[in-house]
């Protein structure tokens, strides 16, 4: 699922050559020591593949299974690298924390690359005209990490070694004078999963996908509590228009506190 208001072009030279590349089946690791390229064939050829169902996919919406191998097997960690920047092919970037990753060795969720055979084609995704390959970040027991819904990124053309948002972006981070348990602190940390994929905040992140939360208006200055609340839940509740692509997201998906603390982040970003 993915926050997406206009598919818009890659925007630079290096990023239209990942989109290429990924359209010819490709996968850029810029993670370790060198920046590396794999195929489909070469992964599926990789003794550590394997098959692998996946109950309720996010993308899907269904039990869907998958031939993949371990991301943290393909991980070089490296100095001054605490996250895995997830590009797709239309712009999304998901900011996965490499704790995340990690975590899943000693008991939590396990990150897969799902990798689709040319012979075998996966279905298209719901509502589009191509399916989530040739690469795409699958879960394995996601409950167990609390994996976000836009921490699945599909039609995958790199992965990149890079710093955490706030340290990459300080404009976006909040006062450290705010407590610990403040709303917006907690608000802080929703959007960067959750919205980040394909939305700044006053210019902070990596997304072109959607507008900009933080300017040249936060949406705090222009709709009502309720009303935001509902374009988040519904957005056709609220508008239509022709390139509304949006999503809505449930309570399965955005917990009513994570919503509430999110709309405090906003709240806050507008004061700022």
């Amino acid at each position: 699922m993915r926050v997406l208001f206009v598919v818009l072009l890659l925007a630079g030279v290096a990023q239209v050559s990942c989109a290429a590349h990924a359209e010819e089946g490709v996968l850029a690791f810029s993670i370790g020591p060198e920046s590396r390229r794999y195929t489909a064939a070469q992964l599926l050829a990789r003794p550590d593949a394997t098959e692998l169902t996946i109950p309720a996919d996010v993308s899907y919406g269904q039990s869907m299974r998958y031939r993949v191998v371990p991301l943290l097997a393909l991980v070089s960690v490296g100095p001054a690298f605490d996250t895995i920047e997830a590009r797709a092919v239309d712009g999304f970037v998901s900011q996965i924390p490499l704790a995340l990753v990690q975590r899943g060795a000693t008991g939590g969720a396990t990150a897969w690359i799902a990798i689709e055979d040319p012979a075998v084609p996966w279905p298209n995704l719901p509502g589009k005209k191509a399916s989530a390959g040739p690469f795409y970040l699958v879960w394995e027991n996601p409950e167990r990490s609390a994996i976000g819904s836009e921490q699945w990124p599909y039609q995958l053309a790199s992965l990149s070694a890079v710093e955490s948002p706030a340290h990459r972006w300080p404009q976006m981070v909040v006062d450290a004078s705010l407590p610990g348990d403040a709303p917006a602190r907690r608000g802080q940390a929703v959007f960067t999963t959750q919205c980040m994929p394909c939305h700044r905040m006053k210019g902070a992140g990596a997304a072109d996908v959607g507008p900009d939360l933080g300017q040249p208006m936060n949406p705090v200055q222009y709709l009502t509590s309720n009303g935001l609340r509902s374009l988040i839940r519904n957005p056709k509740a609220v508008r239509t228009w022709p390139q509304q692509q949006m999503p809505g997201f449930d309570e399965t998906m955005l917990r009513d506190a994570d919503l509430d603390a999110l709309i405090a982040y906003l709240a806050y970003m507008a004061r700022r």
